[in-house]
């Protein structure tokens, strides 16, 4: 890239942990604060070719301020998903995406909600809020059948994470393939391969085929007391069809993603039988903030050496 790359990062902790490079760059790096809650700077705005996305930043109107950006050219995300940015994206953007820096707490976070409801940890937790020493008998992990479902970064980090666990793992990705682990099964080999499941992880991006990718009909395939783990998005489950399961008490799940998302405090799977829910916090740990500089750092450095931008997910 010719010329000084002017770039926004959303926050003081990024901007210090870049400084070094900004300091070694400094002749052709500039970094300017900038959380897009507002118009930036127009002696700024003039110049800015990247901009880094705060932390789950959803806004509409926030995006909408990317068109006063003249020579923007490049947008990163620090999240994985990037259904809720594109829409707004004015023409002639890179858009990349956090690809790698949730990975872990993700996948960690999916391996804990499964433990939960099959070790049904709740019920703990409600005995001893009661101060009442309850000691059931219920079913292990070990020898349990896993389905996880998307085998991006977040799922083969899923994948890795449940081994140790002495489960029969099952992968499912958007197409069927061979890799150096085995077989990967397609997403339309799912009415086949749900039935079998004890437990079923969600880790696929939210797109026009995987909307509603677990519905009634996919629901109604899993086997009695199967438990769903949804850490992708809420749309990717049909949260009526959901609901009546697990109201029937035929299924169990752990959702840290819902439609709708927040959940509304009068939604009735706040009192779902069989169901934990976390307020998507998947990514939501300190690993999170030096991955995304890590991220940033790696993308900057690609621009100003003219090569290919990190993640790149979409052009508009």
């Amino acid at each position: 890239m010719t010329g000084v790359l002017t770039a926004t990062v959303p926050d003081d902790d990024l901007l210090e942990r870049l400084s070094d490079l900004a300091s070694q760059r400094r002749d052709d790096l500039r970094l300017v604060r900038w959380d897009m809650t507002g118009p930036l700077d127009p002696a700024a705005a003039a110049d800015v070719r990247l901009v880094v996305v705060p932390h789950y930043f959803v806004r509409p109107e926030g995006f909408a301020l990317l068109r006063d950006l003249p020579r923007l050219r490049y947008v990163q995300l620090p999240s994985a998903g990037y259904e809720h940015a594109r829409p707004y994206l004015p023409p002639g953007i890179v858009l990349c995406n956090g690809r790698g820096v949730h990975d872990a707490g993700t996948a960690e976070l999916a391996v804990a909600l499964t433990l939960a409801v099959q070790r049904d940890l709740p019920r703990a937790v409600r005995a001893m809020a009661d101060r009442r020493w309850d000691n059931p008998f219920g079913p292990s992990l070990a020898d349990r059948r896993v389905l996880v479902v998307g085998q991006g970064s977040v799922g083969q980090a899923v994948v890795a994470r449940f081994r140790p666990f002495e489960v029969d793992l099952v992968r499912v990705a958007r197409t069927a393939r061979d890799d150096a682990d085995g077989h990967v099964h397609g997403v339309d080999e799912l009415p086949d391969l749900l039935p079998d499941a004890d437990v079923v992880v969600l880790a696929i991006p939210l797109s026009r085929t995987s909307y509603h990718l677990l519905d009634a009909a996919a629901l109604a395939c899993m086997r009695d007391g199967a438990i769903l783990v949804n850490v992708a998005r809420g749309k990717v489950v049909d949260t009526d069809a959901l609901l009546a399961e697990l109201t029937a008490g035929r299924l169990r799940a752990a959702l840290d993603v819902t439609d709708p998302e927040p959940l509304p405090p009068d939604h009735p799977l706040w009192h779902a039988p069989n169901l934990l829910v976390t307020a998507h916090q998947g990514g939501n740990t300190d690993a999170t903030y030096p991955r995304v500089a890590q991220l940033v750092r790696r993308q900057l450095t690609a621009l100003l050496e003219g090569g290919a931008p990190v993640n790149e997910v979409a052009r508009t």
